[in-house]
């Protein structure tokens, strides 16, 4: 199957985007949860890693105090640079199918990116409901 749109509720992205401004200038991460559908993503839920270490130039969280949840897509963390660019390092430690990444100054989705693994940009779709 080949993926190549990421789809949020603006709920959802709203969320997202208020917790990188929280925690700004330190990144932010949290768990993407949703389903595969034809050619799309769609996220659901959002999850807060336990134990997350929160910095001004990296965000790391124990990967074996996850439950084993397969409805987990990916991640989302925030870049207080503003680069939407995935980082080597980011694409290194991919955890799930998508990466996405929010820029400072965190106001919509015009500060959002998303990814695969192998760094190839997706497409976002930012749904009403």
């Amino acid at each position: 199957m080949k993926t190549s749109t990421l789809q949020v509720s603006r709920e959802l992205l709203s969320t997202i985007l208020e917790g990188a401004r929280t925690l700004h200038p330190r990144e932010n991460i949290l768990l993407l949860r949703g389903k595969k559908n034809k050619d799309a993503i769609e996220v659901s839920d959002l999850i807060i890693p336990p134990l997350a270490d929160h910095g001004s130039h990296f965000v790391t969280f124990p990967l074996h105090m996850l439950p084993i949840d397969f409805s987990i897509v990916g991640t989302v963390h925030s870049h207080p640079s503003g680069n939407l660019r995935p980082s080597p390092t980011d694409l290194n430690h991919f955890f799930g199918a998508v990466l996405m990444i929010v820029g400072f100054p965190y106001a919509n989705e015009n500060n959002v990116s998303v990814y695969k693994s192998n760094g190839e940009k997706l497409a976002l779709h930012v749904t009403s409901s």
